[in-house]
């Protein structure tokens, strides 16, 4: 098989004073940081859709991107030597793992039964890729948002034929990932959303979308698939307003409909920003209900107001990010997958190298930080101190076993409150400190 990248080899750890720019400065897999290794931690997938499929064209201009493996006519020549392509990326890389939309692994076909037939050709080709490389998939999941004929959504969508298409797709994308062996599946609802309230009935669409997840959650069972379902938030783009908007909206959204127990959020950066939050916020929010799944590892154009995919480089994110990561005791099977795509004008192959080195050195680096705080403890003391009448005067409240009455008794036995500072400059200074 002919290599598509020619002038790589393999990406290995050479440590900070290294020159070699096709290297590891932080990204150490096999250190062991908190208790386990790096690689376990962060657990780093590679997007097949913004790695392989990006060709770099925009709403101004075409595409850009130097791709051998578009070069092939015939659509299956073409998805094959694309999956070529992303298992020898993945392997000289050296990630253990990567994600994949049914579409971008094989292409529609004329007709519902000629892409699944397109799928099940390429999950053979892949499945044997993943047997000779030893890489895994981390999570599958299904296009419901391209094609032309979810315009007004899968799940939602006002046409019942609609809707029953995108189940049907999804059964075969549940197929795929249980077939090569995916640890988890993640909903993403592109367009589960409305553009105007003037023809949408909100009640009925969630009310659509919970049937849609129930026939999910049946179909698993059924098939003996036992990976985690993922959902995977976004406030807006494409949609107007789309209703997994952020963490807070899915967990009240699931627990309405009683799906609490059968789904964890995979938290993107980039749609944390979007829906006017911070990575951190998001994380921790899916964490405190014990719903903190996976993450999708980017950034976006804070001047700009949409989903610009760019990979991982900002130092205090990642800390941030990696404080609630061990917080919550990891990811489960989730993952860390760089749903990143390089810019326009980086073209060349190499460029996908230089980009995922990047981002993977910033969350290890990441990563030494934050345990480096953790072990320090100022944090975790600062808070207990700062919370700290809570676990006498408070303790019957929060238990749910105080009154009204009971609150007007002790604020006529204390008096005034005194006021305590926050200390929140402190407290970055200090972090400053252990980068």
């Amino acid at each position: 098989m002919d290599s598509y990248f020619p002038e790589v080899t393999s990406i290995e750890y050479e440590g900070r004073d290294s020159s070699n720019p096709l290297s590891f400065k932080w990204y150490d897999k096999d250190r062991v940081v908190a208790g386990k290794k790096m690689r376990d931690h962060l657990r780093f997938a590679v997007a097949y859709w913004h790695t392989l499929k990006n060709q770099g064209d925009d709403p101004f201009g075409q595409g850009t991107m130097e791709r051998a493996w578009n070069s092939f006519s015939e659509p299956l020549d073409r998805a094959r030597a694309t999956c070529d392509a992303a298992f020898e990326f993945i392997s000289k890389l050296g990630v253990d793992w990567y994600c994949f939309h049914d579409r971008d692994l094989a292409p529609e076909g004329s007709n519902f039964a000629e892409s699944c037939k397109n799928l099940e050709t390429m999950v053979a080709h892949a499945q044997k890729l993943q047997q000779d490389t030893g890489i895994q998939l981390l999570w599958g999941t299904a296009n419901l948002f391209s094609h032309p004929r979810y315009m007004h959504g899968a799940g939602t969508n006002p046409d019942y034929h609609v809707f029953a298409y995108g189940a049907a797709q999804v059964k075969h994308a549940l197929d795929a990932t249980k077939e090569l062996g995916g640890k988890n599946y993640v909903f993403w609802g592109g367009r589960e959303g409305y553009e105007t309230l003037l023809n949408t009935r909100i009640k009925q669409e969630q009310e659509q979308m919970a049937a849609f997840f129930r026939m999910c959650v049946d179909y698993a069972a059924k098939i003996g698939f036992t990976g985690q379902f993922l959902i995977e938030p976004k406030p807006k783009e494409p949609t107007t307003h789309q209703y997994d908007f952020d963490s807070a909206a899915i967990l009240n959204f699931l627990r309405t409909h009683e799906l609490i127990d059968h789904f964890k959020l995979n938290i993107e950066a980039n749609h944390a920003t979007l829906a006017g939050h911070t990575f951190q916020h998001e994380l921790a929010a899916a964490a405190a209900a014990g719903k903190l799944g996976s993450m999708d590892v980017n950034r976006g154009d804070l001047l700009l107001g949409w989903d610009t995919d760019q990979f991982p480089t900002d130092l205090y994110s990642t800390i941030y990010a990696m404080l609630e990561e061990l917080a919550a005791g990891g990811l489960g099977s989730g993952g860390m997958n760089f749903d990143a795509k390089v810019r326009r004008g980086s073209f060349e192959p190499v460029d996908l190298f230089h980009a995922h080195i990047g981002g993977m050195d910033a969350f290890a680096r990441g990563l030494i930080v934050a345990a480096a705080i953790i072990e320090d403890g100022f944090l975790e003391d600062f808070k207990k101190l700062r919370y700290r009448s809570w676990e006498k005067a408070g303790a019957a409240a929060l238990a749910g076993g105080s009154s009204l009455e009971e609150c007007e008794a002790f604020v006529i036995t204390h008096g005034e409150p005194v006021a305590a500072s926050g200390r929140q400059e402190y407290l970055e200074n200090i972090i400053n400190n252990f980068i």
